[in-house]
């Protein structure tokens, strides 16, 4: 009586609680629900550690918006090496039909043309890269993520004491010119303006010794940034005919860099190439050398670097663990509803009929066997 009563009186509680209970069959060990435990718990931390590397990651962000600025001055940074000598190569810079521009900023270096081996070396290195970057744009952001930590791209000094005669003049050193379209060039004899341009004093130079091989080490606009490759870094050409004219078009786009490293406004440029030997009586008109025209984008480039808020790779994690378990969880529902279905369809474990057996001269239903003592 005293266990009815307790029965009762559990029961009666049972009822009382407001909280609902996990069913019995929920906290039951299985070997499958232990399999498909650790298979989530592994997805999880897997996904999880991928996700870190994800967060950690930044991207760059493109937005363009019209340049406003006209009055201040665009810094043109040049190292071009031509193969003649300084006293025949002359700088002229013109950003107006008649407006000619100071080069005081540029120094005249004699040199020897050819590179040393360790030299080179670092030039293909440069051209190797600028071959990736012309066929994979997206390098880009990788040179603007890594500014700072990228090699110099500065032709590196000679490691060799060479004893050959200086033939070529490197050109380095830095012009500034008002923002608008103009061009320089290098050509043979001294510049001098006159009302309607400026003239080159050439006649003292034979055309024979004219040579105007060169090779642009380095060519920007702008902040010199360390580690950015420009289009024309690294260019070589070598010329067929003493009189040849090379020209470069090249269309200038104002950018403003916003990094975690570094904060600058500089300028990328985009470059259309073009040679031919000048000969008048083929009609090939011209004046030999090397020219450069440029032209200045109105539209600007900010260039940012951004990364995934803290909150939003919270989220993200509570997404993944949330949707292993669900999906874990269905998948082996599912899986068990099928094997019960197939062992049911089947006759094959709990559902296999059991067989009838003998235990003390009783059989399942409890009747007594007949012996032969009995029939007698």
């Amino acid at each position: 009586m005293r266990r009815l009563n307790r029965k009762k009186a559990l029961n009666f509680v049972k009822e009382m609680d407001a909280f609902p209970k996990v069913p019995e069959s929920y906290v039951e060990t299985t070997a499958s629900g232990g399999t498909v435990s650790v298979l989530a718990f592994t997805a999880m931390a897997l996904l999880a550690f991928f996700e870190f590397f994800v967060y950690r990651d930044t991207w760059m962000k493109y937005e363009y918006e019209v340049d406003k600025d006209f009055t201040s001055k665009l810094r043109i940074n040049i190292d071009i090496t031509v193969a003649m000598r300084c006293q025949c190569n002359s700088v002229a810079v013109q950003v107006a039909p008649e407006t000619m521009v100071a080069s005081d900023g540029l120094q005249y270096e004699p040199v020897i043309f050819e590179l040393s081996p360790q030299q080179r070396l670092w030039h293909r290195t440069l051209l190797l890269i600028q071959n990736h970057l012309r066929e994979e744009h997206s390098l880009q952001d990788v040179l603007f993520r890594n500014i700072m930590k990228g090699a110099p791209t500065a032709l590196p000094p000679r490691e060799d004491d060479p004893t050959q005669p200086l033939n070529a003049c490197r050109i380095h050193g830095h012009l500034y010119v008002n923002k608008v379209a103009g061009n320089f060039h290098i050509t043979v004899g001294k510049a001098i303006p006159h009302p309607r341009g400026h003239a080159h004093l050439a006649a003292l130079v034979s055309h024979e010794t004219y040579n105007f091989s060169h090779r642009i080490d380095h060519l920007s606009f702008g902040e010199e940034i360390p580690g950015i490759l420009n289009p024309l870094d690294g260019t070589e050409k070598v010329s067929a005919d003493h009189n040849q004219m090379f020209q470069y078009f090249i269309t200038i786009v104002p950018t403003k860099l916003q990094t975690y490293k570094v904060s600058a406004d500089t300028h990328q440029y985009s470059v259309t190439e073009r040679e031919r030997v000048i000969n008048h009586a083929a009609g090939s008109h011209g004046v030999s050398g090397i020219f450069m025209k440029y032209d200045i984008s109105s539209l600007m480039v900010k260039v940012t670097e951004q990364h995934m808020p803290f909150w939003q790779f919270l989220v993200r994690l509570c997404g993944i663990i949330g949707g292993i378990f669900s999906t874990t969880g269905m998948l082996h529902g599912l899986v068990g509803f099928c094997v019960d279905v197939v062992c049911c369809r089947f006759k094959l474990g709990v559902y296999k009929p059991k067989s009838m057996s003998v235990f003390d001269g009783h059989v399942n239903s409890l009747t007594p066997l007949l012996s032969e003592n009995a029939e007698h």
